[in-house]
């Protein structure tokens, strides 16, 4: 029993709902793949089918296949699809320099909208040449194109065919632009010529000769209508004199009827009026009096009020103002001698430093000379005149050279000297001039001795040598064209 329930189910076998199954599943599968690849075309856009799509009318396979507004199912594997978009393109063609029919040259800036066409043959066309490129790339495309068939029609007409015969000129140019456009797939929905302009002036020069023409015509038609409304004028202005003289007259004597009765009445009022106006005037001056009367005895009531608060108001004024002045001016001199005693402390503080600095300094150089001078005592064994005499001998010759400095600098060139020429040993005057010049300058023994020093006597006593030496050492300085002798 248990193999035969498990063989089967409510009298179908097993193997039966199997095959069901896997039917079931397969017809759902293809279902999925059916819907998956049947495609719809928006209303935008081209669909082109490529791959395997059939054969053309001679035996050809075709390229692809086009639909617009429609659906295809595609095939797997051997078919594929793509869009192309049917947006409207703005092509800006700004052509220069082209040559018309009577050899001159224009510029002509113009704008096309061009469009994939939906027309059966050009729509293949379309799939078979525009498929993949990009919008700028079949702008450009249909851009050259553009250019090539407006110079065409550019060069067969005249500059006035297509300045004036606009219409004749943009006919043209759609005819021979769309039959160029449909050989890739696109037509021409609109041109558009912006202007139009030569090198020469030509088209300028056309403009200006029409509207000089309308303006003649225009002024000669408004020169004749001006005549006839002018005498039409007069005419009517005869008419009218006429009517208003005869018009004036009546009205005159009626007026002057009236102006008397006017005249009568007037009188009559003014007397009126004066009379009342009189008792209004006495009313008024009487009661202007009594209210002036009320407003002085006020005004006095005010004015001692017055008096009485403005002498309040100056008391509390003045004291109040000295009061203050007295506080600002006590705490402005405390203010002033604390900044004089804080800047006299920091001046003192920067004095003390300053001083503390430099005997800092002074302290450091004796300290210094002194270490120096006991080492030099210590290399001299212990001699303290020894050790002056190695510092005299290693400033001997800075001494000597400031000797010579004293007339080492000296402009012989500028003294002139004056001499009877009366020597008795007859040397020049010059040299004279020279030696009384190295005599005056003190020995190198005097200088020591008025500086409470004698000279050691490894240097000699006799001072001659110092003498010769100054002497040969300022000679150097000395030219013989550096003196004037008289």
């Amino acid at each position: 029993m248990n193999n035969i329930s498990l063989a089967a189910v409510g009298g179908i076998p097993i193997t039966a709902i199997v095959l069901i199954v896997v039917a079931a599943v397969f017809l759902l599968s293809l279902l999925i793949v059916v819907l998956s690849r049947y495609r719809k075309c928006p209303s935008d856009k081209i669909m082109v089918v490529y791959g395997k799509v059939g054969t053309n009318a001679d035996g050809s396979p075709r390229s692809a296949r086009c639909i617009h507004g429609g659906a295809a199912f595609i095939w797997p594997v051997i078919q594929s699809f793509t869009y192309l978009d049917l947006t409207p393109l703005t092509i800006n063609v700004d052509l220069e320099s082209a040559l018309s029919h009577q050899n001159i040259r224009v510029d002509v800036p113009s704008r096309f909208t061009v469009g994939i066409s939906t027309e059966p043959g050009v729509m293949q066309n379309a799939a078979e040449r525009l498929l993949g490129l990009r919008t700028q790339e079949i702008s450009e495309l249909a851009k050259d194109i553009m250019v090539g068939q407006l110079r065409l029609v550019i060069a067969t007409m005249d500059i006035e065919e297509i300045n004036t015969d606009r219409d004749k000129f943009l006919e043209a140019v759609a005819h021979n632009v769309e039959t160029e456009l449909k050989k890739i797939g696109l037509r021409l929905i609109n041109v558009n010529v912006t202007d139009i302009k030569d090198e020469s002036g030509y088209i300028e020069a056309l403009g200006k000769e029409a509207a000089a023409k309308a303006i003649n015509d225009a002024k000669q038609s408004v020169a004749e209508k001006d005549r006839d409304g002018a005498s039409g004028a007069a005419k009517a202005h005869k008419d009218e004199r006429i009517s208003v003289a005869a018009s004036d007259a009546t009205a005159v004597e009626g007026e002057n009827r009236s102006k008397v009765a006017i005249a009568q009445s007037d009188a009559d009022r003014r007397e009126r009026e004066a009379e009342a106006t009189r008792r209004a005037t006495a009313a008024e001056r009487t009661a202007e009096a009594r209210a002036l009367e009320e407003a002085y005895a006020a005004q006095q009531s005010a004015e001692q009020a017055r008096a009485a608060r403005e002498e309040a108001t100056a008391q509390a004024d003045i004291i109040v103002k000295a009061r203050i002045e007295k506080e600002r001016m006590e705490l402005a001199a405390e203010a002033q001698a604390e900044q004089s005693r804080r800047l006299a402390k920091g001046e003192a503080d920067a004095i003390f430093a300053k001083m503390e600095a430099q005997a800092r300094g002074i302290q450091e150089i004796l300290e210094k000379q002194a270490e120096g001078f006991g080492k030099l005592i210590t290399a001299a064994g212990g001699d303290a005149a020894a050790a002056v005499q190695f510092i005299l001998a290693d400033k001997i010759e800075e001494l000597v050279k400031i000797q010579v400095e004293a007339v080492k600098n000296l402009q012989i060139d500028k003294i002139t000297v004056w001499d009877s020429m009366g020597g008795d040993n007859g040397s020049s005057t010059t040299a004279n001039f020279l030696s009384g010049m190295m005599k005056s300058i003190p020995p190198l023994a005097e200088t020591f001795k008025l500086a409470g020093m004698q000279l050691p006597e490894f240097l000699g006593k006799d001072l001659t040598p110092t003498t010769a030496v100054i002497a040969a050492d300022t000679s150097t300085a000395v030219t013989d064209d550096a003196v004037t002798e008289d």
